[in-house]
This record gives structure tokens, sequence and C-alpha cells, in this order.
């Protein structure tokens, strides 16, 4: 895993947790909170992606479900934008 990922992993594991990361030297300051394990790490960061395919997921299918509700009531996302309603 790389710096970055490590880091992801334990915040989602831990995401209170006070440590340190040189390289993979994983340093432990968290006094209330056990060190994880390279096992729990991995698991983290594997359920760490699962959660955003899944966030991912769950934002389009929200709009589409906008877009479903635009066009039964004749309008569009560019109508909404015209109208200074729409997000991006």
């Amino acid at each position: 895993m790389e710096h970055n990922e490590l880091v992801l992993a334990i915040k989602h594991i831990r995401p209170s947790a006070e440590f340190v990361l040189r390289g993979n030297e994983l340093e432990w300051l968290d006094t209330e909170q056990g060190k994880p394990t390279q096992t729990e790490i991995e698991a983290g960061y594997i359920a760490y992606q699962a959660k955003i395919e899944n966030d991912k997921a769950e934002a389009s299918a929200k709009k589409t479900a906008a877009e479903t509700k635009l066009a039964a009531l004749g309008l569009t996302a560019d109508d909404l934008k015209d109208l200074g309603l729409g997000g991006n």
C-alpha cells in the first residue's frame, strides 16, 4: 500500500486516531485506541474503497432519480441551470 492509502485505511478504521506515518513506519500516538494490525489496515482499505464506490453509486442513483422527476415535469437539468437552480 502507498502512504496515502495507509492513511486512508487507518482513518477509516480509527477515525479519531492520533498517529504519525513516516514512509510505511506507523508510530501510534493514540492512548484511547489500540494500534491496528496490518490485517486490520488492509481490511480497512478494502472497506474504504467499497464505501467510496457505494457513495458514487448512491450519487448516481440520486441524479438519475432527479432527472426522472424533472423529465416528468417536462424539464431538463439545463432548464434548471437556465433558471439559476442547477448545481454544476
